[in-house]
């Protein structure tokens, strides 16, 4: 590894990691050696297994990643029990499942909130006490196709997919070297977030996708490891993992 390049991460915050993808992360970040604290609104029977079984490695809260307070108490407590923060994944969502003309305007805040204020919020903090303790870390955003390929019934969702990617690339920018900041874009995986789109449509993009086949989480776990472990030069981009459905 050269001088200048951001040490692999060693401590990692992931949000939203008690189901679906999140819990996958968390299990195979686990698995490859990593301390991982992560949080969401509330623990799972299958998260709270996993940090039963890994006091020293996992530590595991029922936050609300929109009550700043508690993250923040969440971070701090993360930090005494598993040592210095030097990674975020930024994980947590909601879905939506209205026309754009349907979605009242309470809903449309509470997407943006969850989905881009809050998060963008979670990456300031993490941050800030990450450079003023001297270190470099890694930041991986997931977003989704969705930023890049429209979808009815998914405006909103898809804003603030695409936000995020956009504060990606200039967070690059301002961070220089200090930290790694990428996204993770996967395709539409077999869940009840994308049951919005129904059985047509979710057949449609099978069909279209050279692969075959949604994307599984499995497909997107080493992409992840990746990024926050690998000696690399990727910075500001957003990978995507669809089997080229979004081509």
């Amino acid at each position: 590894m050269s001088e200048q390049c951001v040490p692999p991460a060693s401590v990692v915050l992931v949000s939203g990691g008690s189901r679906g993808l999140g819990l996958s992360i968390v299990e195979d970040l686990v698995g490859s050696g990593l301390r991982v604290a992560t949080f969401a609104r509330s623990i799972t029977p299958e998260l709270a297994k996993l940090a039963d079984a890994e006091p020293d490695r996992v530590l595991a809260g029922a936050v609300d990643i929109t009550d700043r307070a508690a993250t923040t108490e969440f971070v701090r407590t993360a930090e005494s029990s598993l040592g210095p923060i030097d990674a975020l994944v930024n994980n947590a969502a909601i879905g939506q499942d209205s026309l754009h003309v349907h979605t009242s305007p309470d809903r449309l805040a509470n997407l943006i909130e969850v989905n881009l204020t809050a998060p963008l919020l979670l990456t300031r903090l993490v941050l800030r006490r990450m450079l003023a303790g001297g270190r470099r870390g890694r930041i991986v955003n997931v977003t989704s196709i969705c930023a890049r390929r429209g979808f009815p019934g998914l405006v909103a969702y898809s804003a603030t997919k695409g936000g995020m990617e956009a504060a990606t690339r200039s967070l690059a920018r301002e961070l220089r070297d200090r930290a790694l900041v990428n996204c993770v874009a996967p395709g539409f995986f077999a869940s009840e977030m994308s049951a919005v789109l129904g059985t047509d449509q979710l057949g449609a993009i099978v069909r279209r996708t050279p692969t075959g086949h949604l994307t599984e989480p499995a497909e997107v776990l080493p992409v992840i490891r990746m990024l926050l472990l690998a000696d690399t030069n990727i910075h500001g981009q957003t990978i995507t993992i669809d089997g080229a459905a979004g081509s």
